[in-house]
């Protein structure tokens, strides 16, 4: 790293209070990791004198529905505009603007914004209760609020009053509730834009020249699965230096050729590096899908942007595979015979591919031509390079069938304490179950391995957060004094570097009889076995044998909650019993049905046949009333299964598996 980089002195490689510096990690060795620094406004300016009139933003008008585009001049423009405001409504130095809301321009010109004046940016995510806002709005001492809609508006007016660091409170979208007035400091979005700001000119311009890459930009906060949530803090450089480490380990990437959609919850650190970060690096141009892509519309912005890059938690593929074989279904025979074929040619020529053995067999250029080529354009990736998924796993059976669609999915690894992605999966890896190798300038080691060299991972490189505002504690637990972030995740590496996780520290489960049981692998392989079966939770911490807690796969209303109404995938499996139910209800009410019974009890054996000793196979299950959901609780807001409640809210069910 050169001297002239904008950087305080600092000998910790941990902290918790957002106004301290910390120790950048070198590793002079490694030519990615000792790239110099740079801050998030210094990025975006060297990307606006390269690329200034090149698309940054694509929104769609609220009336006429067309899209509107914004340069990077004009981003950067609007960034600079909001930062002078937010100063103006007074967001202090090192002080933190929160956003509630679904992604917009707003977002992103408000997360920029707050940095761009000195401050940090805290996304709280739109499922959290009063009570969970009113948490992180304390625990990161807003300044000031924005929220899109009255919805999200009416959750901060209930709470104002407790908030005394709060000074403004933002509100992008019509309507307007009564009591957003600017005398009581409510504001709206448009007022501001139009707000006289010369007067904070000069404060503006010293913040901005104060900013140093080692300190404070952003809080992520965890999802709160196994408790409160702990607000992660990220530098300037863990955020730029992880966008260009990304770009150096992914092939092909392009200047100013790449197009994404932004739809998945910028609270979570994933989005955040990929939407708003990477996409400057390599000035991509973002799509902003509307508030109900996941409810069913975000085809239609797939198919208008036809993205090259696309990133999705594992249950977004999943609900776009449940439909796909929802379609294929309602086919004629003939169709679905030559589906089948295209689907078969394709997915062996991408597992030779895998195993060594590059084919380019007449079959699959056929298929991929005649028949690929057209379900790829449907779904709006007719250009699509690079399939991404994270934050959960994914199953084996969902990655080889968006690789029969000649989709191969790319796995990758990371988590908010290491600015997102880690390590990612390569077109030419030779395995599903490994989540890739080491990141360009990243390192990986595992802690007290066990015989099989199976112990916890640990993360090392520019990337690893500053530590969890105000929490010493648990900040020394995450980050040890040589600047590894342990996970709590448990892997090991093989003798070529590939990294396999096979457990969660918190998550495995120590029978009765001293027998450590990851859930998740077991849990799959009975999914893995039954078409109806949505989710699956393992049950056994000092117990005797393992249970199983089952859901079935029905409908969701709008607010994604789980209704009655049996999805397609269950009808068809009933039918194939001959039942005609066509509830949830009514199957529990038949005892649960009988033949129901016998068949899960079937797909639970065939699973059981596959698991490596006696203790890890499943005695008992219990069919639960509804789907787990986020609106119901089991599901935190990035779809992670919050194991911890279900067992507090099943307790009854399961105490009866070993009464």
């Amino acid at each position: 790293m050169t001297k002239q980089v904008a950087l305080r002195e600092a000998t910790e490689f941990r902290v918790t209070d957002p106004r301290k510096p910390v120790k950048l990690f070198e590793n002079k060795r490694d030519k990615t990791a000792s790239v110099d620094p740079i801050t998030i406004p210094a990025l975006m300016n060297r990307t606006v004198e390269n690329y200034g009139n090149h698309p940054a933003l694509m929104h769609q008008d609220p009336i006429t529905k067309k899209w509107q585009t914004i340069t990077y001049r004009e981003y950067k423009e609007r960034v600079e505009k909001m930062a002078k405001v937010f100063i103006k409504l007074g967001l202090e130095r090192h002080g933190t603007v929160a956003v509630l809301a679904f992604n917009s321009v707003e977002w992103f010109v408000s997360e920029l914004a707050a940095i761009h004046a000195g401050g940090n940016i805290a996304g709280v995510y739109t499922t959290n209760s009063t009570e969970s806002v009113l948490y992180v709005l304390e625990s990161c001492k807003a300044n000031i609020v924005v929220v899109d809609d009255a919805k999200q508006m009416e959750k901060i007016h209930a709470i104002k009053d407790k908030l005394p660091h709060l000074k403004a409170i933002i509100q992008t979208l019509s309507p307007y509730a009564p009591y957003v007035k600017r005398a009581d400091g409510y504001y709206r979005w448009s007022e501001l834009e139009a707000m006289n700001t010369s007067d904070v000119e000069d404060e503006y311009q010293r913040r901005l020249k104060s900013i140093v890459v080692n300190e404070c930009c952003c809080l992520v906060y965890t999802s709160g699965t196994t408790g409160q949530p702990k607000g992660a803090m990220l530098t300037h450089d863990n955020f730029t230096w992880d966008a260009y480490s990304f770009t150096v380990y992914v092939e092909g990437l392009q200047m100013g050729k790449e197009v994404l959609v932004s739809y998945l919850p910028l609270s979570h650190v994933a989005a955040q590096i990929i939407d708003i970060f990477i996409s400057m690096t390599i000035a991509a141009t973002v799509y902003f899908a509307d508030k109900d892509a996941l409810k069913g519309t975000l085809v239609k912005t797939l198919t208008d942007a036809r993205p090259t890059c696309f990133l999705g938690v594992p249950r977004v593929y999943e609900k776009i595979q449940e439909k796909m074989m929802q379609i294929g279904a309602q086919s004629g025979a003939l169709k679905r015979v030559v589906a089948g074929w295209a689907k078969s040619a394709t997915l062996k020529h991408h597992m030779e591919r895998m195993a060594g053995r590059p084919s380019a067999s007449l079959q699959y250029k056929l298929a991929t031509k005649l028949i690929m080529s057209k379900v790829k354009q449907a779904l709006g990736f007719s250009r699509c390079k690079y399939f991404i998924t994270g934050a959960a796993p994914m199953s084996v059976d969902t990655k080889k069938y968006f690789m029969s669609l000649d989709m191969p999915i790319l796995e990758a690894f990371g988590m908010s304490e290491s600015t997102g992605g880690h390590c990612m999966g390569a077109l030419h890896d030779p395995t599903f179950e490994s989540i890739g190798r080491n990141a360009p300038g990243t390192q990986t080691k595992i802690v007290n391995p066990d015989a099989n060299g199976h112990g916890e991972i640990c993360l090392r490189g520019r990337h690893i957060f500053m530590g969890y505002i105000n929490e010493t504690e648990k900040t020394n637990e995450a980050i040890d004094d040589d600047g590894w972030l342990h996970t709590g995740d448990i892997g090991y590496i093989d003798n070529d570097g590939y990294i396999f996780i096979t457990g969660r520290l918190k998550e495995i489960l120590i029978t009765a009889g001293g027998e450590n049981i990851p859930p998740v692998h077991i849990e799959n392989l009975v999914k893995s076995e039954c078409s109806a079966i949505s989710n699956a939770l393992l049950i056994g911490d000092k117990r005797k044998f393992l249970s199983m807690l089952i859901t079935l796969k029905t409908e969701v209303d709008s607010e994604g909650a789980p209704k009655n109404d049996l999805a397609p995938e269950t009808l068809k499996w009933l039918e194939s019993m001959d039942l005609k139910y066509t509830s949830l209800k009514e199957i529990l009410a038949a005892g649960p049905d009988p033949k129901v019974m016998k068949a899960l009890t079937e797909a639970i054996t065939r699973a059981n046949k596959n698991s490596i000793s006696n203790a890890q196979k499943v005695q008992k299950f219990a069919i639960l009333p509804h789907d787990f959901s986020i609106p119901t609780g089991e599901l935190g807001p990035t779809m992670k299964t919050k194991r911890s409640f279900i067992v507090d809210k099943y307790k009854e069910i399961i105490d009866k598996f070993y009464q």
